[in-house]
Formats: structure tokens, sequence, C-alpha cells
């Protein structure tokens, strides 16, 4: 069962990192955005682990300097945006099809 919060410890060990790797990545991604609870601690969600996942991949695996991963997940956010508007546009056309043949039964 996947849990809904993960702590910055259970993120380190995870990808067998120090913490404060954890808390720089945070700083330098804006796609990491971690809840606090009311004692002020990070507690990161399923998708910031994917996104963790993401960055570990791009620098420790594949070599990106910090800046070169920024680009390239930026990138990436704008492939997944233009796929959406294709797909949304693609959704219309279908919608309207799918009224006109309810209409000419």
């Amino acid at each position: 069962m996947d849990k809904l919060f993960y702590t910055i410890g259970e993120i380190a060990e995870i990808f067998k990192v120090n913490t404060s790797l954890i808390r720089f990545w945070e700083k330098e991604f804006d796609i990491i955005k971690p809840q606090r609870n009311k004692k002020g601690d990070r507690l990161f969600t399923k998708k910031d682990l994917t996104n963790f996942y993401t960055i570990y991949k791009l620098v420790k695996e594949q070599g990106y300097t910090l800046q070169g991963a920024k680009d390239k997940l930026k990138e990436r956010l704008l492939t997944d945006e233009e796929t959406n508007a294709e797909l949304l546009l693609r959704l219309k056309k279908i919608r309207s099809f799918l009224i006109e043949l309810k209409k000419s039964l």
C-alpha cells in the first residue's frame, strides 16, 4: 500500500543520498513543493517522489548539470502541455461527432 506522504528522511533513504541534498533540490527545482505539518517538517507526496526520481536520474545517472536538468524538465513540461492540447482537441472532435450521431438516431 502506497503512503500519502513521505518524510525527508524516507526520501533520502530511497535515493541513498543525504537529506541536505533533498533540501537543496527542493530549493533548486520548483516542481518539488512539499507540504509542511504543524512542526514545520516537510511532507512529500507521491508526485514529489516521482519528480525526485526524474531529477535523480537526470543529475546522478545521466550526468546533467543542475541547469541542464532544469532545462530538460521545462522541455518535458512543454511537450506534455502540447500533447495534452492535442488530446483535448481530439476529444472535442469525438464529442461533437457523438452528439451529431445521437441527434441522427
